[in-house]
């Protein structure tokens, strides 16, 4: 058992176990290449992330009927790898977080925050007590399964695990310095598709109503003093214009189904194509 008392020296290993990489690499102006998993249930997913060079990935449960256990093991996977895995919840699924949390997970993305009552919710949910109300557990996967005295535990696994709240609607925009500076929250992300659609301007992130909010956002976080990523820019110019205006560098390099849907219809073209063309040269011959 590893206890620590006061004036003690602190110990490297349980240093290292309180850490959250990612959140380390963005406070530090240094890009986070995160993978989504939607489609794939194993922990082979994790590997091919880590064996790419991706620094996290994110299990996606809103989009997706994966479930919970597998996860859990795709999160421990990559854990174990020495990336972040978070795991994006369904909207208002608080009561999933724990079993995520207790299975791997060191980060939670929560969907379509609007208010600082709904940020508290999800930071009590991911937070042992005395900054939440996570339920008590003896040990994790997080720590080797080491048995720590609770205090010494739970505060190392509140130190880790990384609250990310996802902005996306009008309210959540003009909200969003207040839910910033609730306690616990550690990043704060837009879902530029659905604020387009909220604004009713669906798809066009190039909308003047979708660069206002953008520019609302990230002024209001940075008064907060809170990191802000903004996803779901299919432009690259645009993307690296907002990173240059204060936007987090958390990068979503794709999700497995489309990544797997680009890569079917570049096999199944290159694979007519040879035919065609080998059809063709017997029909000269």
């Amino acid at each position: 058992m590893t206890t620590q008392h006061p004036g003690e020296t602190p110990d490297p290993w349980l240093q290292g176990k309180a850490r959250n990489l990612a959140l380390e690499r963005l406070r530090a102006g240094l890009p986070v290449a995160a993978f989504g998993v939607r489609l794939c249930r194993t922990p082979d997913i994790a590997r091919l992330a880590r064996a790419t060079g991706h620094h996290a990935i994110w299990v996606d449960l809103e989009h997706s009927t994966l479930p919970i256990d597998a996860a859990a093991q795709i999160c421990a996977t990559a854990l174990d790898l020495g990336m972040t895995p978070f795991v994006r919840v369904p909207e208002r699924d608080y009561g999933v977080i724990g079993r995520l949390l207790d299975g791997g997970a060191a980060g939670i993305i929560a969907p379509r925050i609007e208010t600082p009552e709904q940020a508290a919710d999800v930071v009590a949910a991911c937070r042992f007590p005395g900054t939440g109300h996570r339920s008590a557990i003896a040990t994790l996967p997080h720590v080797d399964y080491r048995r720590l005295p609770p205090a010494t535990l739970y505060q190392t696994l509140n130190q880790a695990t990384a609250v990310k709240l996802l902005i996306e609607s009008p309210l959540g925009i003009r909200n969003i310095e207040a839910i910033a500076r609730v306690p616990g929250v550690d990043l704060l992300g837009i879902g530029t598709n659905d604020l387009c659609a909220e604004l009713g301007v669906p798809g066009d992130f190039r909308h003047a109503s979708v660069r206002a909010a953008h520019e609302a956002a990230l002024e209001g976080c940075r008064r907060a003093g809170k990191p802000l990523a903004i996803g779901g820019v299919p432009d690259p110019v645009y993307s690296a214009e907002l990173v240059r205006r204060g936007a987090a560098p958390f990068l979503m390099t794709g999700i497995d189904t489309d990544v797997m849907l680009a890569a079917l219809h570049e096999r199944t073209k290159a694979a007519l194509d040879a035919f065609e063309a080998a059809a063709g040269a017997l029909q000269h011959a």
